[in-house]
């Protein structure tokens, strides 16, 4: 019996075998056509399939009707209720409420823009900067003797 050691590793008997030779003659089995049908575009030399291509047919990126619009410059905007920021102040004991706290604290991505609605009580005086607000929570926050100022 031999060691099996790298220099004298072989596949398995019968796991490698020999390519198909096409367009060798009748008597390969793989002559005249070579595999490859007949006629249309597949059968020719230097045929590769466009991308989307759909034998002909009218392809389904221009079957189907545009729409819509897409505003590149839209402002997106993450939302924090007054019962959410009111939850926040009380757990990490704030008053001063702005977006460099929440991203300091994990509620905020570095890149994110931060609005307020009026969502829930405040029992609170609460002072918060945000880039926006519902005039309702300004004035809810305003009448509970906080500020709502924009950044």
């Amino acid at each position: 019996m031999t060691i099996l050691r790298l220099d004298n590793l072989r596949p398995f008997a019968g796991a490698v075998r020999s390519n198909k030779r096409k367009g060798r003659g009748q008597g390969s089995g793989y002559g005249g056509t070579s595999t490859r049908g007949h006629k249309g575009a597949k059968s020719r030399s230097g045929y590769s399939r466009k991308r989307g291509f759909e034998g002909g047919q009218m392809p389904l990126q221009r079957r189907l009707p545009k729409f819509g619009f897409t505003n590149p410059f839209r402002v997106e905007y993450k939302v924090f209720n007054l019962r959410d920021l009111l939850a926040i102040a009380e757990a990490f004991s704030l008053v001063e409420i702005t977006p460099d706290v929440l991203r300091s604290l994990g509620y905020l991505g570095q890149r994110e823009r931060m609005k307020v609605l009026a969502e829930g009580e405040l029992t609170q005086s609460l002072n918060i900067t945000a880039h926006a607000f519902s005039k309702k929570a300004e004035e809810i926050i305003t009448s509970h003797n906080g500020t709502a100022n924009k950044e």
